[in-house]
């Protein structure tokens, strides 16, 4: 019973919060806190008997189980300044262990420490090698964030997230990142690169970099009051590395919705970039079928100014091209490849286009709503290497000069004559020839033509060829009248031997002799060729299996629809969504992905809802593929308007599909 008289002879010394915090470590000790009350009771008078006993109660109960009595005496409790002393000599001693004991003692008694030696702690757990302690930093932030976030330091949040990152921590890093957003703290550039550089070495942190960029760059622009506070964009402005680097894994993982959102927020921050920038947005551009916005790039800059830069212009003309094929228009496609020889022309060189910069549209350059961003033609960032492997085999290099490969030849010629263009590709042929540009043989494209059973388009371009006065080869009119005769087809081979009749007084080898049949051409012809698959027949053969004619109507629909999504007019897309449906074109992902950024622009949630279950059922019948990046646009728009339910029931989607969700704050792997 000597506890309550303890208490009551150390309260009479005035000491009041010395002898509580004594009185209750000793009864802690003793295992007799029963006496704690009585001890009260008899220790303070009436006037504060009430806030001191709660304060008592609520004591006891943050006690901390794990202190030793070796450590401090019994009916002691630790002062402020030794807890503080024991903190800075563990972190010193580099003894983790103690100093996160000690942080828990402090925190159970006195709250949280003072900011330096909160970030000390979590600077010291950062630079630890163990995942485990990493861990123990990040819980440490979550837990000091909900309860006060001004404590928090930016430079050591920094550290943090560049550790969590560099340890394949995408998750975490990512949310250490938004707590600084959240709190108003602006993260420095050239940490936030090299937290991203990390990152970006997987799927999920290429997701979460993205999101924390976008975010980034909304939270510089929200701080922006006026045009004199415009510096404070300087550090993302100049830094075109980090947009390269994001920009080019939303690419590669074709995160459409997230590249379109980049490059809308570098034409707000007003990022000027370089010819990496234009080559990853032409691949961005391809991505969704905007042709015209490639078209606005080429028009913009003279790209052959400057020839050591020759391999990064060929990607963006293979995305042109790649389009020109895709919207089945091959006069344009054969009109780009002429255009590449005549660009390359020393002529073609301007002193000055070096100091014009060029133009990446985003959306229409008619409308309020669109976007620019500028760049460098004359510029490579050395910081960002760009994989510049060729992305379709269309195009190839030669001694520095641009020319189309086999494959991009066999696109053309399937394109022309399934699409009843044999003009185009007569044309395009002849002005070859004419212009004495290095293309294919005029005998390999022919006889390519017979061989997959085109006797008719053959003839023909032989026709255009002649009125040309383009030279053919005995050889290859001898081959489709074989061809003729093989498909038993007399007409043909009557006319087409009269016309053999006429053309063979201009050839060397005959002599003028104007009475001779097909057994005397036989007869002078020395060597009968026969036909050889030759190469570009393989590449045509390979060609035609991927060939979709109506495929371009969805790209036409698609451009329509997203003009009107830039626009603003979602009736007029919607309007036009439905056209495609009465004429049986089947959307693609991309059209549901500009529906919904054109809803999400607007704040149009309540439709985004009726969109959803529109998706939902295109999903199930396997019309569209499962994409990550619409997903996730749901998700961020769903938790904008409260609507919960949808949200777990697009998460729950998600989790039958094996995907992680990262949109906004939201982070869970399934």
């Amino acid at each position: 019973m000597w506890l309550p008289h303890l208490g009551i002879a150390l309260t009479k010394t005035g000491e009041w919060v010395y002898a509580m915090r004594s009185l209750l470590w000793a009864c802690r000790h003793c295992r007799r806190l029963a006496f704690v009350s009585s001890a009260v009771d008899l220790a303070l008078p009436a006037d504060c008997y009430g806030s001191w006993r709660r304060h008592c109660v609520l004591a006891v109960q943050c006690l901390p189980m794990g202190t030793s009595a070796g450590k401090t005496l019994p009916w002691e409790a630790p002062s402020r300044e030794t807890l503080l002393r024991t903190i800075d000599f563990a972190l010193k001693d580099g003894n983790v262990d103690d100093a996160l004991q000690a942080f828990g003692n402090y925190k159970s008694l006195h709250g949280l420490p003072e900011p330096q030696v909160l970030n000390s702690m979590i600077v010291s757990l950062s630079y630890m090698s163990s995942r485990r302690w990493l861990q123990r930093a990040f819980d440490m932030v979550l837990s000091v964030h909900q309860c006060n976030s001004n404590l928090l330091n930016c430079s050591s949040l920094m550290r943090l997230a560049l550790a969590l990152a560099r340890d394949q921590m995408p998750v975490p890093a990512s949310t250490v990142l938004r707590i600084m957003l959240d709190s108003g703290k602006l993260p420095d550039v050239d940490m936030l690169t090299m937290v991203f550089l990390h990152m970006l070495k997987s799927q999920v942190g290429s997701y979460l970099a993205a999101d924390v960029l976008a975010e980034s760059c909304q939270c510089f622009l929200e701080q922006i009051r006026d045009r004199r506070q415009l510096k404070k964009l300087d550090p993302l402005k100049k830094n075109v590395t980090l947009f390269n680097m994001v920009l080019e894994s939303c690419v590669n993982f074709k995160c459409m919705i997230k590249a379109q959102k980049l490059m809308e927020l570098m034409s707000l921050v007003g990022v000027v970039g370089d010819i990496n920038t234009m080559v990853i947005a032409s691949r961005a551009f391809e991505m969704v079928g905007q042709r015209d916005a490639l078209i606005t790039m080429k028009r913009s800059i003279n790209y052959f100014s400057l020839l050591p830069f020759i391999h990064h212009y060929q990607h963006f003309y293979e995305s042109l091209l790649n389009l020109h094929f895709k919207h089945n228009d091959m006069d344009a496609a054969a009109q780009l490849l002429v255009d590449l020889h005549q660009l390359q022309k020393p002529h073609a060189f301007l002193g000055d286009s070096v100091h014009k910069q060029g133009i990446i549209q985003i959306g229409s350059g008619n409308l309020k709503t669109g976007y620019r961003i500028m760049f460098d033609p004359a510029k490579v960032d050395k910081g960002f290497i760009l994989d510049i492997e060729s992305q379709f085999g269309l195009l190839v290099t030669t001694d520095g000069i641009i020319l189309p490969s086999e494959k991009a030849l066999a696109r053309l010629i399937i394109g022309c004559l399934k699409g009843k263009k044999v003009r185009t590709l007569s044309s395009f042929l002849i002005t070859l020839y004419k212009a004495d540009i290095k293309g294919p043989s005029l005998t390999d494209v022919i006889s390519a033509c017979i061989q997959m059973g085109w006797l008719h388009s053959a003839h023909d371009i032989l026709d255009d060829l002649e009125s040309a006065e383009i030279p053919v080869t005995i050889g290859t009119y001898m081959s489709l009248l074989r061809a003729y005769e093989k498909e038993n087809k007399p007409k043909e081979v009557n006319r087409f031997l009269q016309q053999i009749q006429k053309v063979a007084y201009t050839m060397a080898e005959f002599h003028t002799n104007p009475s001779f049949t097909i057994k005397d051409i036989a007869k002078i012809v020395e060597d009968e060729i026969p036909l050889k698959n030759s190469s570009l027949l393989s590449s045509m053969v390979e060609e035609i299996e991927h060939y979709r004619y109506g495929e371009y109507l969805t790209f036409e629909f698609n451009n329509s629809i997203i003009f009107f999504c830039k626009a603003n007019m979602m009736d007029d897309a919607l309007s036009t969504y439905k056209r495609m449906r009465e004429q049986n074109i089947r959307p693609s992902l991309h059209t549901f992905c500009h529906i919904l950024c054109g809803y999400s622009s607007l704040g149009m949630h309540r439709e985004i809802s009726i969109l959803w279950g529109e998706i939902k059922r295109r999903l199930e019948y396997g019309e569209i593929a499962v994409d990550k990046d619409l997903l996730d646009c749901l998700i961020l728009n769903f938790l904008e308007a409260g609507y919960f339910a949808r949200v777990m029931e697009v998460i729950s989607y998600m989790s039958n599909h094996k995907f992680t969700v990262t949109s906004g704050s939201t982070d869970m792997s399934f």
